[in-house]
């Protein structure tokens, strides 16, 4: 499934269905979503940190974390040359929203205007992590208003269109049945009959499962496998990834003068610091001695929270020495970075895959209204190419399930099914410059190989299905180049 075919398919609809006023709106749609950025949508149940994780993912505070009107209300934030906010609300009309910092917090101040009438809030911004990505904020889905919870099943699972995002980053504090039902809405929209498609899952506020102890996001990581047992069984998802939200975004945007008090914070002798530390609200006390005043304090907490302070303050002890390091540890250990991965390589180089997907499940809702048997046939055809999708899977279900392979077989596994890239030379392992010729006689040696394993007869069913996916790939890259 290419792009350029469904691009030749869309052209080919509008062809036959141009005079008609709804077949060419909604074939112009298909179109455009074609040459758009990829859309990822944050979802999840009410307060699970989905704004926190968005100005996380950017690097920047842009979302408004506040609960005002307009965190009831879905949210497109796009890249821009400069920032802007806009309103559409009663149905077709437009109003610029002033954005506003109250008690050093971000928010979009909708004025008059209630969220029920508000259809949605587009934020143009100049950030890089918007340039090839846009992302969607919905609302809580357990939100006591049916109504908010609503917008977010409208957009991403409505009763007649497509989903109106890519893929979807899902936020759980746990895994209940509202989550696996809701999950399974998005893959039947998502995904369509080829099964659920680009959702990953996070368990978000990560430091918060372990009650801000120093071994929270092990304890995150724990939960985070069994999330992940839980929902490869019903195939909901490709991956469950922990992240401290807060952690990671107070490290993105951290500042000297925070540095500089954690620097103070680590002189103070460890058991003084851990019994001001028993909580929040006692780290902040006047009365509590300690070489940084209580509103910085305070303001630590808000920013980085428990978690991130202790952090922070091992890391210094342990001979960090400057705030670009600090940040780049916190990051790290925040879960982030191992969530932008999973982005990529799930999302980020699939991307043209996941948009050519999109469209043509809203295509072929087109042409089923018009009974347009052969290029219906032409669609499904290209839905059923589904290889690429059983290869993101089979890449969540490999963080999380033991194969009886050996590490370095694993990583080559990891790698020809597009793990570290999707290039015929970077899932061969070949330099980027590799010749055709060389691309492949690695191929067919490739294909070999992992046929061999998928075929002994020791191996459990698992890896004997991982091992056939990666021969299938195999056959893929030499498709590709006789092609």
């Amino acid at each position: 499934m290419s792009v350029e075919q469904a691009r030749e398919l869309v052209a080919a609809a509008r062809a036959r269905y141009g005079s008609d006023p709804r077949a060419a709106e909604q074939l112009a749609l298909c179109a455009a979503r074609l040459e758009q950025p990829l859309r990822v949508a944050l979802a999840g149940s009410l307060k699970a940190g989905k704004s926190t994780l968005l100005n996380a993912l950017v690097g920047q505070d842009i979302a408004p974390t506040d609960a005002t009107e307009c965190t009831r209300v879905v949210t497109w934030y796009r890249s821009g040359s400069t920032p802007s906010v806009t309103a559409h609300y009663d149905g077709d009309r437009i109003l610029p929203v002033p954005v506003q910092r109250r008690d050093g917090r971000l928010t979009f101040d909708l004025g008059e205007l209630t969220a029920d009438r508000v259809d949605r809030i587009d934020v143009e911004w100049p950030a890089s992590a918007l340039s090839q990505t846009t992302i969607i904020d919905t609302p809580g889905t357990s939100s006591l208003s049916q109504d908010v919870s609503a917008r977010t099943f409208e957009l991403l699972t409505p009763d007649d269109d497509a989903s109106g995002a890519d893929a979807v980053v899902y936020l759980m504090r746990t895994l209940g049945a509202a989550d696996v039902q809701f999950l399974g809405r998005i893959g039947q929209h998502v995904g369509g009959e080829s099964d659920p498609l680009g959702v990953i899952g996070v368990v978000s506020r990560a430091d918060e499962v372990g009650a801000g102890r120093m071994d929270a996001m092990m304890s995150a990581k724990e939960v985070a496998a069994r999330f992940a047992g839980e929902l490869e069984r019903t195939g909901l998802c490709q991956a469950v990834v922990p992240v401290a939200g807060l952690l990671a975004l107070g490290a993105r945007t951290l500042r000297q003068s925070e540095f500089a008090a954690f620097e103070a914070l680590a002189r103070v002798p460890s058991q003084d610091l851990q019994v001001a530390m028993l909580s929040a609200d006692r780290f902040a006390r006047p009365d509590i001695a300690l070489p940084v005043d209580p509103g910085t304090r305070a303001h630590l907490v808000d920013r980085f929270g428990l978690f991130g302070i202790r952090m922070a303050v091992t890391l210094i002890g342990l001979g960090v020495r400057d705030s670009p390091t600090l940040a780049a540890e916190l990051v790290a250990r925040s879960g982030l970075d191992e969530l932008r991965q999973v982005i990529d390589v799930q999302f980020g180089q699939r991307a043209d895959q996941l948009k050519a997907h999109s469209a043509l499940m809203s295509l072929e809702r087109v042409l089923r209204a018009h009974h347009d048997g052969p290029l219906l046939a032409s669609v499904q055809r290209l839905l059923a190419d589904v290889h690429g999708f059983t290869e993101l899977r089979l890449l969540g279900r490999l963080r999380s399930t033991r194969v009886t392979l050996s590490e370095d077989d694993v990583l080559e596994l990891q790698r020809l099914i597009g793990g570290f890239g999707i290039g015929p030379a970077q899932r061969l392992g070949l330099a980027p410059d590799a010749t055709v010729a060389e691309i492949h006689a690695a191929g067919v040696a490739a294909v070999r190989t992992w046929r061999a394993r998928a075929e002994h007869p020791l191996l459990d069913r698992f890896t004997a299905n991982a091992c056939s996916v990666a021969a299938r790939s195999g056959e893929g890259i030499l498709a590709d180049v006789a092609g």
